[in-house]
């Protein structure tokens, strides 16, 4: 059987909890989709409200507070929330990209410091962070020897060490100044631990986003083509090839199924930076080509996402007493009873916490968005 382009996004949204909420302890339901983008604060919370039945901020609070969940730099060298059992395997697989992204920029080869130099400080550093530490900290207490070249450090450092930001305050538990502890697992990676890292996270990978190819689990960690081809080499049967529409090898794991055609998919109000979003060689599987331009800005930023019917079909964002969503395109009255429906659900939710989430990303809307229609949800 060969595999549609929808039957691709509905086995995405089916393994990403996203086609029928699900009542799992908040640590398994990271685990399940491998790993929630963490740049910003909120946005690990407001991805679990869309894939938990009945979630409850406290509980992210506490897996946060008592280190089920951790919150680091790994795939696309960006902030993810991890179950901490992957944690040591997802560093492995990506230390080496971590690092080369830092020892190599030129605001680290502009001090004329080696790598030599960074990696020696490792032991020191393990030792500093036995304990929550702020960066302020660690640059006084660590690199500080390094003079005006501290920070530069610290900033290498912090991107390839095996260490957790630690929660500190606020509605999303993660405020600045940033802390940072030790992994109690990682330090002193054995020799082979990288190619096994790999296949742990390929695993996690297809678990959670397949059937899927090469470019996109590329896509999804910045790792090289070869270190992937030996992954799956090395998995041998535990992955199978899958037929689907494009030109590009799908891999899965062996046995795993893919919804029907016709499975419905319900509308969503996802957060910035979404995994979903993230997880697939451009342009991807639920962002329609024409309306990414629209969701990834200039620079980079993702913003927050409806999605209708499997596929992204405009923007939201919070307004005083509630959220406006805003369409690409003509939707019908049920599309938008629905939507509203979640946007009720999530301005509660907001209430408690943070009414006025993703405010410093709202200049996006000031030019507005063309060809399209809104509504604004009271909470």
């Amino acid at each position: 059987m060969i595999l549609t382009a929808r039957q691709l996004a509905l086995a995405t949204l089916d393994r990403q909890l996203l086609l029928e909420r699900r009542r799992l302890d908040v640590a398994e339901a990271v685990r399940r989709v491998c790993a929630l983008q963490a740049q910003t604060p909120a946005s690990p919370y407001l991805a679990l409200w869309n894939r938990v039945q009945d979630f409850a901020p406290e509980d992210l609070d506490a897996a946060f507070a008592d280190r089920r969940i951790v919150k680091a730099t790994l795939m696309r060298i960006t902030l993810h929330a991890v179950h901490a059992e992957d944690y040591a395997p997802y560093h492995a697989a990506m230390l080496s990209t971590l690092r080369a992204s830092r020892v190599y920029d030129r605001r680290f080869t502009s001090t004329e410091l080696t790598h030599a130099d960074a990696d020696a400080l490792l032991p020191k550093l393990e030792e500093f962070l036995a304990q929550p530490r702020t960066g302020a900290e660690v640059e006084e207490e660590v690199t500080g020897r390094f003079g005006e070249h501290a920070h530069r450090v610290w900033w290498a450092l912090r991107t390839y060490a095996p260490i957790h930001h630690v929660p500190t305050s606020g509605p999303w538990s993660f405020t600045q100044p940033h802390a940072y502890l030790a992994s109690p697992t990682a330090f002193g990676a054995a020799p082979g631990e990288a190619a096994a890292g790999v296949q742990w996270l390929l695993l996690a990978y297809l678990r959670a986003f397949g059937p899927a190819s090469a470019q996109d689990f590329a896509r999804f960690t910045l790792l090289g083509r070869s270190v992937i081809t030996q992954a799956l080499h090395a998995l041998g049967d535990q992955v199978v090839r899958v037929a689907g529409p494009g030109r590009a090898a799908l891999f899965d794991l062996a046995g795993a199924a893919v919804p029907a055609e016709d499975t419905p998919a319900p509308p969503r109000l996802l957060p910035m930076w979404d995994s979903t979003l993230l997880a697939h060689a451009v342009p991807g599987r639920v962002l329609p080509p024409e309306y990414r331009p629209l969701v990834v800005r200039r620079n980079g930023d993702m913003l927050p996402c409806l999605l209708v019917d499997g596929q992204v079909a405009g923007v939201w964002r919070a307004v005083d007493g509630g959220l406006e969503l805003t369409a690409f395109r003509k939707l019908g009255k049920r599309v938008w009873q629905g939507l509203t429906e979640e946007a009720e659900k999530l301005s509660a939710l907001l209430a408690d916490r943070d009414p006025a989430v993703y405010r410093r990303y709202g200049h996006w809307w000031d030019k507005g968005f063309p060809g399209v229609e809104s509504t604004i949800v009271k909470g």
